[in-house]
Protein backbone atom coordinates (compact mmCIF):
# COMPACT_ATOMS: atom_id res chain seq x y z
CA UNK A 1 0.00 0.00 0.00
CA UNK A 2 1.24 3.46 -0.89
CA UNK A 3 1.60 5.96 1.89
CA UNK A 4 -0.70 9.01 1.58
CA UNK A 5 1.00 12.02 0.10
CA UNK A 6 1.41 15.17 2.18
CA UNK A 7 -1.04 16.92 -0.17
CA UNK A 8 -3.65 14.21 0.51
CA UNK A 9 -3.12 14.48 4.28
CA UNK A 10 -3.54 18.26 4.09
CA UNK A 11 -6.77 17.99 2.10
CA UNK A 12 -8.11 15.34 4.51
CA UNK A 13 -7.31 17.51 7.54
CA UNK A 14 -8.90 20.55 5.89
CA UNK A 15 -12.03 18.54 5.14
CA UNK A 16 -12.32 17.49 8.77
CA UNK A 17 -12.07 21.12 9.88
CA UNK A 18 -14.70 22.23 7.39
CA UNK A 19 -17.09 19.48 8.43
CA UNK A 20 -16.68 20.24 12.12
CA UNK A 21 -17.24 23.98 11.48
CA UNK A 22 -14.76 24.81 14.23
CA UNK A 23 -11.01 25.25 14.08
CA UNK A 24 -10.30 25.15 17.80
CA UNK A 25 -11.66 23.52 20.90
CA UNK A 26 -13.81 25.39 23.41
CA UNK A 27 -12.14 25.14 26.81
CA UNK A 28 -12.33 26.74 30.22
CA UNK A 29 -9.23 28.74 29.34
CA UNK A 30 -10.50 29.93 25.95
CA UNK A 31 -13.84 31.08 27.37
CA UNK A 32 -12.25 33.04 30.20
CA UNK A 33 -9.93 34.79 27.75
CA UNK A 34 -12.83 35.56 25.45
CA UNK A 35 -14.81 37.04 28.35
CA UNK A 36 -12.22 39.78 28.88
CA UNK A 37 -11.52 40.55 25.21
CA UNK A 38 -13.58 43.56 24.10
CA UNK A 39 -12.62 43.09 20.47
CA UNK A 40 -14.35 39.68 20.36
CA UNK A 41 -17.70 41.47 20.48
CA UNK A 42 -16.86 43.35 17.28
CA UNK A 43 -16.85 40.15 15.21
CA UNK A 44 -19.44 37.51 14.55
CA UNK A 45 -18.70 34.60 16.90
CA UNK A 46 -15.70 32.58 15.77
CA UNK A 47 -17.52 29.45 16.85
CA UNK A 48 -21.25 29.90 16.13
CA UNK A 49 -23.67 29.47 19.04
CA UNK A 50 -27.20 30.28 20.15
CA UNK A 51 -27.68 32.02 23.51
CA UNK A 52 -30.46 30.38 25.52
CA UNK A 53 -31.75 30.58 29.10
CA UNK A 54 -33.35 28.32 31.69
CA UNK A 55 -35.27 30.23 34.35
CA UNK A 56 -37.99 29.87 36.98
CA UNK A 57 -40.43 32.01 34.97
CA UNK A 58 -44.11 31.36 35.61
CA UNK A 59 -45.17 28.49 33.34
CA UNK A 60 -48.57 30.12 32.82
CA UNK A 61 -46.80 32.28 30.24
CA UNK A 62 -47.11 30.31 27.01
CA UNK A 63 -47.52 32.95 24.30
CA UNK A 64 -48.01 36.68 23.62
CA UNK A 65 -51.63 36.16 22.62
CA UNK A 66 -52.48 33.83 25.51
CA UNK A 67 -53.75 34.54 29.00
CA UNK A 68 -50.92 34.41 31.50
CA UNK A 69 -48.34 36.18 29.34
CA UNK A 70 -47.78 38.68 32.17
CA UNK A 71 -48.13 36.17 35.00
CA UNK A 72 -46.03 37.07 38.02
CA UNK A 73 -44.80 34.67 40.71
CA UNK A 74 -41.72 33.58 38.73
CA UNK A 75 -40.26 31.30 41.40
CA UNK A 76 -39.82 27.65 42.28
CA UNK A 77 -40.71 26.46 38.79
CA UNK A 78 -38.42 23.55 37.96
CA UNK A 79 -38.26 21.17 35.01
CA UNK A 80 -39.04 18.14 37.17
CA UNK A 81 -38.31 16.40 40.47
CA UNK A 82 -35.92 13.43 40.66
CA UNK A 83 -34.79 11.01 43.32
CA UNK A 84 -31.06 10.43 43.32
CA UNK A 85 -29.52 8.06 45.90
CA UNK A 86 -32.33 8.90 48.27
CA UNK A 87 -32.06 12.62 47.66
CA UNK A 88 -34.97 14.73 46.42
CA UNK A 89 -33.47 16.91 43.70
CA UNK A 90 -35.28 19.54 41.62
CA UNK A 91 -33.96 19.83 38.07
CA UNK A 92 -33.54 23.45 36.96
CA UNK A 93 -31.28 23.01 33.92
CA UNK A 94 -31.06 20.15 31.44
CA UNK A 95 -29.31 20.67 28.10
CA UNK A 96 -27.81 18.33 25.56
CA UNK A 97 -24.35 19.44 24.55
CA UNK A 98 -22.11 20.75 23.33
CA UNK A 99 -22.55 24.00 25.22
CA UNK A 100 -21.37 26.28 28.00
CA UNK A 101 -23.03 28.02 30.95
CA UNK A 102 -22.00 31.67 30.78
CA UNK A 103 -24.12 33.52 33.37
CA UNK A 104 -25.87 32.04 36.42
CA UNK A 105 -28.03 34.13 38.78
CA UNK A 106 -30.11 33.02 41.79
CA UNK A 107 -31.81 34.37 44.88
CA UNK A 108 -34.00 32.80 47.54
CA UNK A 109 -36.72 33.53 50.05
CA UNK A 110 -36.07 31.35 53.12
CA UNK A 111 -34.79 28.53 50.89
CA UNK A 112 -31.12 29.35 50.53
CA UNK A 113 -29.76 26.55 52.74
CA UNK A 114 -29.90 23.84 50.10
CA UNK A 115 -27.41 22.07 47.85
CA UNK A 116 -26.65 22.82 44.21
CA UNK A 117 -25.29 20.01 42.07
CA UNK A 118 -24.01 20.15 38.52
CA UNK A 119 -23.70 16.94 36.50
CA UNK A 120 -21.80 16.76 33.22
CA UNK A 121 -21.89 14.34 30.30
CA UNK A 122 -24.30 11.90 32.02
CA UNK A 123 -21.86 11.19 34.85
CA UNK A 124 -23.92 10.27 37.98
CA UNK A 125 -21.39 12.06 40.20
CA UNK A 126 -21.66 15.85 40.34
CA UNK A 127 -18.64 17.84 39.24
CA UNK A 128 -19.82 20.81 41.36
CA UNK A 129 -21.65 20.44 44.68
CA UNK A 130 -22.28 22.89 47.49
CA UNK A 131 -24.34 25.54 49.23
CA UNK A 132 -25.73 28.02 46.66
CA UNK A 133 -23.90 30.99 48.14
CA UNK A 134 -20.57 29.16 48.09
CA UNK A 135 -21.05 27.99 44.50
CA UNK A 136 -22.40 31.23 43.06
CA UNK A 137 -21.12 34.18 45.06
CA UNK A 138 -18.56 33.16 47.68
CA UNK A 139 -15.69 32.02 45.49
CA UNK A 140 -15.92 28.23 45.41
CA UNK A 141 -14.92 28.25 41.73
CA UNK A 142 -13.31 31.69 41.35
CA UNK A 143 -13.16 34.99 43.27
CA UNK A 144 -14.83 38.29 42.41
CA UNK A 145 -15.69 39.57 39.89
CA UNK A 146 -16.49 36.10 38.55
CA UNK A 147 -18.42 35.24 41.73
CA UNK A 148 -20.29 38.01 43.53
CA UNK A 149 -23.43 38.97 45.50
CA UNK A 150 -24.98 42.41 44.97
CA UNK A 151 -25.72 44.87 46.42
CA UNK A 152 -23.03 44.18 49.05
CA UNK A 153 -24.79 46.62 51.41
CA UNK A 154 -28.05 44.64 51.31
CA UNK A 155 -28.86 41.84 53.77
CA UNK A 156 -27.23 38.59 52.60
CA UNK A 157 -30.55 36.87 51.98
CA UNK A 158 -31.74 39.72 49.73
CA UNK A 159 -28.79 39.88 47.34
CA UNK A 160 -28.52 38.63 43.81
CA UNK A 161 -25.95 35.83 43.57
CA UNK A 162 -24.09 36.08 40.25
CA UNK A 163 -21.65 33.56 38.78
CA UNK A 164 -19.69 34.45 35.65
CA UNK A 165 -17.36 31.43 35.69
CA UNK A 166 -17.95 29.72 32.31
CA UNK A 167 -18.81 26.04 32.58
CA UNK A 168 -18.35 24.24 29.24
CA UNK A 169 -19.76 20.78 28.55
CA UNK A 170 -19.14 18.39 25.68
CA UNK A 171 -22.28 16.23 25.72
CA UNK A 172 -24.77 17.17 28.41
CA UNK A 173 -25.34 19.33 31.49
CA UNK A 174 -27.86 19.02 34.30
CA UNK A 175 -28.22 21.23 37.37
CA UNK A 176 -30.30 20.28 40.40
CA UNK A 177 -31.27 21.88 43.67
CA UNK A 178 -31.92 19.93 46.87
CA UNK A 179 -33.76 21.45 49.78
CA UNK A 180 -36.05 19.36 51.97
CA UNK A 181 -38.10 22.36 53.12
CA UNK A 182 -39.59 22.80 49.64
CA UNK A 183 -43.22 21.69 49.65
CA UNK A 184 -46.49 22.34 47.85
CA UNK A 185 -48.70 25.01 49.45
CA UNK A 186 -51.84 26.24 47.74
CA UNK A 187 -50.70 24.65 44.50
CA UNK A 188 -47.30 26.37 44.58
CA UNK A 189 -43.90 25.01 45.51
CA UNK A 190 -42.71 27.05 48.48
CA UNK A 191 -40.44 28.68 49.79
CA UNK A 192 -39.37 30.64 46.75
CA UNK A 193 -36.35 29.84 44.59
CA UNK A 194 -35.56 32.19 41.69
CA UNK A 195 -33.02 31.42 38.97
CA UNK A 196 -31.82 32.51 35.53
CA UNK A 197 -29.09 30.48 33.79
CA UNK A 198 -27.78 31.62 30.40
CA UNK A 199 -25.89 29.15 28.25
CA UNK A 200 -24.40 28.81 24.82
CA UNK A 201 -25.77 26.08 22.61
CA UNK A 202 -23.08 25.08 20.11
CA UNK A 203 -23.70 23.19 16.87
CA UNK A 204 -23.40 19.38 17.02
CA UNK A 205 -19.83 18.34 16.45
CA UNK A 206 -18.30 21.44 18.04
CA UNK A 207 -15.28 20.44 20.07
CA UNK A 208 -15.77 21.29 23.74
CA UNK A 209 -13.66 20.23 26.72
CA UNK A 210 -16.00 19.75 29.67
CA UNK A 211 -15.47 21.60 32.91
CA UNK A 212 -13.31 19.86 35.51
CA UNK A 213 -11.25 20.83 38.51
CA UNK A 214 -8.10 20.20 36.48
CA UNK A 215 -9.33 22.48 33.70
CA UNK A 216 -10.21 25.13 36.27
CA UNK A 217 -6.68 24.93 37.69
CA UNK A 218 -5.12 25.15 34.22
CA UNK A 219 -7.14 28.31 33.57
CA UNK A 220 -5.89 30.19 36.63
CA UNK A 221 -3.58 32.44 34.64
CA UNK A 222 -6.44 33.27 32.29
CA UNK A 223 -8.63 34.13 35.30
CA UNK A 224 -5.93 36.37 36.76
CA UNK A 225 -5.45 38.23 33.47
CA UNK A 226 -9.21 38.53 32.94
CA UNK A 227 -9.69 39.90 36.46
CA UNK A 228 -7.09 42.59 35.78
CA UNK A 229 -8.73 43.49 32.47
CA UNK A 230 -12.26 43.61 33.90
CA UNK A 231 -11.42 45.61 37.01
CA UNK A 232 -8.42 47.78 36.11
CA UNK A 233 -9.83 50.11 33.46
CA UNK A 234 -6.95 51.67 31.57
CA UNK A 235 -7.37 53.72 28.40
CA UNK A 236 -5.93 51.82 25.45
CA UNK A 237 -4.71 53.09 22.11
CA UNK A 238 -3.04 56.20 20.77
CA UNK A 239 -3.70 58.92 18.16
CA UNK A 240 -5.40 60.95 20.83
CA UNK A 241 -7.61 63.82 19.64
CA UNK A 242 -9.22 66.42 21.89
CA UNK A 243 -11.85 69.10 21.64
CA UNK A 244 -13.24 71.59 24.10
CA UNK A 245 -15.29 74.72 24.47
CA UNK A 246 -18.87 75.92 24.53
CA UNK A 247 -21.69 74.34 22.52
CA UNK A 248 -24.59 76.74 22.07
CA UNK A 249 -28.18 75.48 21.83
CA UNK A 250 -28.66 73.78 18.48
CA UNK A 251 -24.92 73.50 17.82
CA UNK A 252 -22.50 70.54 17.67
CA UNK A 253 -18.86 69.69 18.20
CA UNK A 254 -17.12 66.70 16.64
CA UNK A 255 -14.01 64.53 16.73
CA UNK A 256 -13.23 63.16 13.26
CA UNK A 257 -10.78 60.50 12.13
CA UNK A 258 -9.70 59.29 8.69
CA UNK A 259 -7.54 56.23 9.13
CA UNK A 260 -7.48 52.61 8.03
CA UNK A 261 -7.24 49.60 10.31
CA UNK A 262 -8.41 51.45 13.41
CA UNK A 263 -11.15 51.44 16.03
CA UNK A 264 -12.17 53.90 18.72
CA UNK A 265 -11.02 52.29 21.97
CA UNK A 266 -11.56 55.10 24.48
CA UNK A 267 -13.76 58.16 24.78
CA UNK A 268 -13.75 60.58 27.70
CA UNK A 269 -16.04 63.53 28.35
CA UNK A 270 -16.50 66.27 30.92
CA UNK A 271 -19.62 68.39 30.67
CA UNK A 272 -20.71 71.45 32.62
CA UNK A 273 -23.79 73.64 32.44
CA UNK A 274 -26.00 75.83 34.59
CA UNK A 275 -28.35 72.80 34.69
CA UNK A 276 -26.13 69.72 34.58
CA UNK A 277 -28.94 67.20 34.99
CA UNK A 278 -30.83 68.57 32.00
CA UNK A 279 -27.61 68.82 30.00
CA UNK A 280 -26.85 65.11 30.59
CA UNK A 281 -30.15 64.32 28.84
CA UNK A 282 -30.30 67.12 26.25
CA UNK A 283 -26.70 66.74 25.06
CA UNK A 284 -26.63 63.78 22.70
CA UNK A 285 -23.68 61.64 21.65
CA UNK A 286 -23.97 60.35 18.10
CA UNK A 287 -21.40 58.45 16.06
CA UNK A 288 -21.00 57.68 12.38
CA UNK A 289 -18.65 55.07 10.99
CA UNK A 290 -17.86 55.02 7.27
CA UNK A 291 -20.64 57.57 6.72
CA UNK A 292 -23.32 55.50 8.50
CA UNK A 293 -24.76 56.81 11.78
CA UNK A 294 -25.14 53.94 14.24
CA UNK A 295 -25.21 55.68 17.65
CA UNK A 296 -27.66 58.25 19.06
CA UNK A 297 -27.89 58.38 22.88
CA UNK A 298 -27.96 61.17 25.51
CA UNK A 299 -24.47 61.45 26.97
CA UNK A 300 -25.57 60.66 30.52
CA UNK A 301 -27.12 57.37 29.49
CA UNK A 302 -24.37 56.46 27.04
CA UNK A 303 -21.84 56.64 29.88
CA UNK A 304 -24.19 54.91 32.34
CA UNK A 305 -24.96 57.66 34.84
CA UNK A 306 -28.50 58.54 33.75
CA UNK A 307 -29.10 62.26 34.17
CA UNK A 308 -27.34 62.67 37.52
CA UNK A 309 -23.67 62.83 38.31
CA UNK A 310 -23.20 59.43 39.88
CA UNK A 311 -20.20 57.22 40.45
CA UNK A 312 -20.19 53.76 38.90
CA UNK A 313 -17.86 51.44 37.00
CA UNK A 314 -18.46 48.64 34.53
CA UNK A 315 -16.27 46.95 31.93
CA UNK A 316 -17.49 49.35 29.25
CA UNK A 317 -18.03 52.67 31.04
CA UNK A 318 -17.11 54.56 34.17
CA UNK A 319 -18.34 57.80 35.74
CA UNK A 320 -17.45 59.82 38.82
CA UNK A 321 -19.50 62.13 40.99
CA UNK A 322 -17.33 65.07 39.93
CA UNK A 323 -18.37 64.64 36.31
CA UNK A 324 -15.72 62.48 34.59
CA UNK A 325 -17.35 60.12 32.05
CA UNK A 326 -15.42 57.39 30.19
CA UNK A 327 -16.32 54.80 27.55
CA UNK A 328 -14.30 51.69 26.72
CA UNK A 329 -16.50 50.31 23.92
CA UNK A 330 -14.53 49.22 20.86
CA UNK A 331 -15.97 51.00 17.81
CA UNK A 332 -14.33 49.83 14.57
CA UNK A 333 -14.44 51.49 11.15
CA UNK A 334 -12.86 50.99 7.74
CA UNK A 335 -11.73 54.52 6.90
CA UNK A 336 -13.76 57.29 8.59
CA UNK A 337 -15.25 58.01 11.99
CA UNK A 338 -17.14 60.98 13.41
CA UNK A 339 -17.89 61.32 17.15
CA UNK A 340 -20.41 64.09 17.69
CA UNK A 341 -21.85 66.00 20.65
CA UNK A 342 -25.02 67.96 19.88
CA UNK A 343 -26.73 70.35 22.28
CA UNK A 344 -30.51 69.95 21.94
CA UNK A 345 -31.14 71.93 25.13
CA UNK A 346 -31.88 75.58 25.82
CA UNK A 347 -28.67 76.38 27.72
CA UNK A 348 -25.08 76.51 26.52
CA UNK A 349 -22.98 73.55 27.63
CA UNK A 350 -19.22 73.44 28.03
CA UNK A 351 -17.47 70.20 27.11
CA UNK A 352 -14.00 68.74 27.12
CA UNK A 353 -13.69 65.49 25.19
CA UNK A 354 -10.94 63.22 23.91
CA UNK A 355 -10.79 59.94 22.00
CA UNK A 356 -8.16 57.29 21.32
CA UNK A 357 -7.79 54.77 18.53
CA UNK A 358 -6.37 51.26 18.62
CA UNK A 359 -5.28 48.95 15.83
CA UNK A 360 -8.11 46.92 14.41
CA UNK A 361 -7.96 44.29 11.66
CA UNK A 362 -11.16 44.64 9.63
CA UNK A 363 -12.46 41.23 8.55
CA UNK A 364 -15.54 39.92 6.71
CA UNK A 365 -16.94 39.06 10.17
CA UNK A 366 -16.47 42.61 11.52
CA UNK A 367 -19.42 44.49 13.01
CA UNK A 368 -20.18 48.16 13.59
CA UNK A 369 -20.97 49.38 17.09
CA UNK A 370 -24.50 50.66 17.57
CA UNK A 371 -26.54 52.19 20.39
CA UNK A 372 -30.09 53.53 20.44
CA UNK A 373 -32.23 55.35 23.00
CA UNK A 374 -35.85 56.27 23.53
CA UNK A 375 -38.14 57.15 26.42
CA UNK A 376 -41.68 56.22 27.34
CA UNK A 377 -42.31 59.61 28.92
CA UNK A 378 -45.24 59.88 31.31
CA UNK A 379 -46.44 56.39 30.55
CA UNK A 380 -49.30 54.81 32.47
CA UNK A 381 -48.32 51.57 34.15
CA UNK A 382 -51.50 49.89 32.99
CA UNK A 383 -52.81 49.43 29.47
CA UNK A 384 -56.24 50.57 28.28
CA UNK A 385 -57.57 47.19 29.45
CA UNK A 386 -55.97 47.71 32.90
CA UNK A 387 -53.31 45.09 32.18
CA UNK A 388 -49.51 44.99 32.18
CA UNK A 389 -47.55 45.18 28.92
CA UNK A 390 -44.14 44.82 27.29
CA UNK A 391 -41.87 47.74 26.43
CA UNK A 392 -39.19 47.51 23.77
CA UNK A 393 -35.47 48.18 24.01
CA UNK A 394 -34.93 47.71 20.30
CA UNK A 395 -35.85 45.61 17.27
CA UNK A 396 -33.01 45.00 14.83
CA UNK A 397 -33.24 43.44 11.39
CA UNK A 398 -29.91 42.15 10.14
CA UNK A 399 -26.98 40.18 11.47
CA UNK A 400 -25.01 40.94 14.62
CA UNK A 401 -24.63 40.58 18.38
CA UNK A 402 -26.74 42.09 21.18
CA UNK A 403 -24.32 43.47 23.79
CA UNK A 404 -26.44 44.93 26.60
CA UNK A 405 -28.93 47.53 27.71
CA UNK A 406 -29.84 50.10 30.33
CA UNK A 407 -32.91 51.69 31.86
CA UNK A 408 -33.19 55.11 33.48
CA UNK A 409 -36.63 55.54 35.01
CA UNK A 410 -38.34 57.96 37.32
CA UNK A 411 -40.80 56.22 39.62
CA UNK A 412 -43.81 58.10 40.99
CA UNK A 413 -45.08 55.72 43.68
CA UNK A 414 -43.95 54.42 47.06
CA UNK A 415 -43.71 50.88 45.78
CA UNK A 416 -41.66 48.59 43.53
CA UNK A 417 -41.84 49.16 39.79
CA UNK A 418 -39.87 46.19 38.44
CA UNK A 419 -41.70 42.86 38.52
CA UNK A 420 -41.37 42.76 34.71
CA UNK A 421 -39.57 39.89 32.96
CA UNK A 422 -37.25 40.29 29.96
CA UNK A 423 -38.46 38.64 26.76
CA UNK A 424 -35.89 38.44 23.97
CA UNK A 425 -36.88 36.93 20.63
CA UNK A 426 -34.06 35.91 18.27
CA UNK A 427 -34.37 35.22 14.53
CA UNK A 428 -38.16 35.12 14.49
CA UNK A 429 -38.78 32.89 17.52
CA UNK A 430 -42.41 32.43 18.50
CA UNK A 431 -41.38 32.10 22.17
CA UNK A 432 -38.42 34.04 23.57
CA UNK A 433 -35.19 32.13 24.13
CA UNK A 434 -34.60 34.49 27.08
CA UNK A 435 -37.62 34.75 29.40
CA UNK A 436 -36.77 36.04 32.85
CA UNK A 437 -38.18 36.40 36.35
CA UNK A 438 -38.08 40.13 37.14
CA UNK A 439 -36.36 43.34 36.16
CA UNK A 440 -33.88 43.36 39.05
CA UNK A 441 -33.07 39.70 38.36
CA UNK A 442 -32.23 40.56 34.76
CA UNK A 443 -29.94 43.30 36.05
CA UNK A 444 -28.24 40.98 38.54
CA UNK A 445 -29.55 42.08 41.93
CA UNK A 446 -32.64 40.95 43.89
CA UNK A 447 -35.81 41.97 45.73
CA UNK A 448 -35.66 45.51 44.32
CA UNK A 449 -32.87 46.51 46.72
CA UNK A 450 -32.09 50.25 46.32
CA UNK A 451 -28.43 50.21 47.37
CA UNK A 452 -25.98 51.24 44.60
CA UNK A 453 -23.51 48.69 43.25
CA UNK A 454 -20.97 48.37 40.45
CA UNK A 455 -19.61 45.29 38.70
CA UNK A 456 -17.96 44.74 35.30
CA UNK A 457 -21.22 43.48 33.77
CA UNK A 458 -24.01 44.90 35.97
CA UNK A 459 -24.52 48.23 37.67
CA UNK A 460 -27.03 50.24 39.68
CA UNK A 461 -25.56 53.75 40.07
CA UNK A 462 -28.74 54.72 41.92
CA UNK A 463 -31.79 52.82 43.14
CA UNK A 464 -33.44 55.78 44.88
CA UNK A 465 -36.57 55.26 42.77
CA UNK A 466 -36.98 51.57 43.55
CA UNK A 467 -39.53 52.00 46.34
CA UNK A 468 -40.12 55.76 46.36
CA UNK A 469 -40.50 58.56 43.85
CA UNK A 470 -37.08 59.04 42.33
CA UNK A 471 -34.54 58.00 39.70
CA UNK A 472 -33.28 54.45 39.18
CA UNK A 473 -30.53 53.50 36.72
CA UNK A 474 -29.86 49.81 35.92
CA UNK A 475 -27.36 48.45 33.40
CA UNK A 476 -26.46 45.02 32.06
CA UNK A 477 -23.53 44.49 29.71
CA UNK A 478 -22.84 41.21 27.94
CA UNK A 479 -19.66 39.38 27.02
CA UNK A 480 -19.92 35.58 26.98
CA UNK A 481 -23.69 35.98 27.25
CA UNK A 482 -23.88 38.30 24.22
CA UNK A 483 -26.73 37.24 21.95
CA UNK A 484 -25.91 36.52 18.28
CA UNK A 485 -28.66 36.99 15.70
CA UNK A 486 -28.59 36.12 12.02
CA UNK A 487 -31.76 37.84 10.79
CA UNK A 488 -33.41 39.72 13.67
CA UNK A 489 -33.67 40.34 17.39
CA UNK A 490 -36.46 41.88 19.44
CA UNK A 491 -35.43 42.83 22.98
CA UNK A 492 -38.26 43.62 25.40
CA UNK A 493 -39.14 43.70 29.07
CA UNK A 494 -42.46 43.85 30.88
CA UNK A 495 -43.53 47.07 32.53
CA UNK A 496 -45.02 45.43 35.63
CA UNK A 497 -45.51 47.98 38.41
CA UNK A 498 -47.32 47.24 41.66
CA UNK A 499 -49.19 50.54 41.41
CA UNK A 500 -51.36 51.97 38.64
CA UNK A 501 -49.42 55.21 38.29
CA UNK A 502 -47.43 57.23 35.78
CA UNK A 503 -43.66 57.00 35.29
CA UNK A 504 -40.82 57.89 32.90
CA UNK A 505 -39.07 54.85 31.40
CA UNK A 506 -36.00 55.51 29.23
CA UNK A 507 -34.28 52.58 27.48
CA UNK A 508 -30.85 52.27 25.87
CA UNK A 509 -29.65 49.27 23.84
CA UNK A 510 -26.06 48.41 22.85
CA UNK A 511 -25.23 46.09 19.97
CA UNK A 512 -22.89 45.29 17.08
CA UNK A 513 -24.24 44.73 13.57
CA UNK A 514 -23.23 44.34 9.96
CA UNK A 515 -24.28 47.02 7.49
CA UNK A 516 -26.90 47.04 6.10
CA UNK A 517 -29.20 46.63 9.09
CA UNK A 518 -32.21 48.51 10.41
CA UNK A 519 -33.54 49.41 13.85
CA UNK A 520 -37.00 50.53 14.88
CA UNK A 521 -35.72 53.19 17.32
CA UNK A 522 -34.98 56.49 15.58
CA UNK A 523 -33.37 59.67 16.95
CA UNK A 524 -35.98 61.53 19.01
CA UNK A 525 -34.80 65.10 19.28
CA UNK A 526 -38.01 66.29 20.91
CA UNK A 527 -37.83 63.78 23.76
CA UNK A 528 -34.34 64.81 24.90
CA UNK A 529 -35.57 68.40 25.16
CA UNK A 530 -38.27 67.56 27.73
CA UNK A 531 -37.39 68.63 31.29
CA UNK A 532 -35.98 65.73 33.27
CA UNK A 533 -37.77 64.73 36.47
CA UNK A 534 -35.74 65.31 39.62
CA UNK A 535 -38.69 65.36 42.04
CA UNK A 536 -42.41 64.64 42.15
CA UNK A 537 -43.07 68.33 41.52
CA UNK A 538 -40.81 68.30 38.44
CA UNK A 539 -42.68 65.30 37.09
CA UNK A 540 -46.07 66.98 37.16
CA UNK A 541 -45.04 70.54 36.25
CA UNK A 542 -44.15 72.20 33.00
CA UNK A 543 -45.44 71.68 29.49
CA UNK A 544 -47.88 68.73 29.30
CA UNK A 545 -46.84 67.83 32.82
CA UNK A 546 -50.20 66.37 33.73
CA UNK A 547 -50.62 64.28 30.57
CA UNK A 548 -50.11 60.53 30.95
CA UNK A 549 -50.39 58.16 28.02
CA UNK A 550 -51.12 54.47 27.71
CA UNK A 551 -48.87 52.06 25.83
CA UNK A 552 -51.46 52.00 23.04
CA UNK A 553 -51.12 55.76 22.61
CA UNK A 554 -47.33 55.45 22.39
CA UNK A 555 -47.65 52.80 19.70
CA UNK A 556 -50.07 54.95 17.71
CA UNK A 557 -47.81 58.03 17.73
Amino acid sequence: MKRPTSRFVFILALSVLLVSGCTHKITQDSLVREMADRKRLTYLPETPYKLRQFSSYNRESVGPDKEGWYANGDMSYFLREEENEGRREFVMFDAEGPGAIVRWWMTFYKAQDGVLRLYLDHDPEPVIEGHPYKVLSQGLLAPAPFSVAVPAAAPEEERGNDLYVPIPFAEHCKITYENDILEIKDGHLWPDVFYNICYREYSPGTGVESFSRKALTRAQQAFNEAKDSLEDLKPQGSHNKELGGDIAPGESASLRFEEKGKAVSYLVLRLSSSDVQQALRSTVFSASFDDTQTVWVPVGEFFGTGYKRLGHRTWMNRTTEDGLMESFWIMPFRTTCSLNFHNHGDETVKIKAAARLCRYPWKPESLYFGASWHEYRHIKTRSESDDFFDVNYVDIKGKGVYAGDQIALFNMADTWWGEGDEKIFVDGESFPSSFGTGSEDYYGYAFGRPEPFSHPFISQPTGSGNFHPGLTVNMRLRSLDAIPFTSSISSNIELWHWRATCINYAMTAFYYAQVPYSVNIKPDRESVRFPVATSEDDFTSGEAGDVCRTIEQFKND
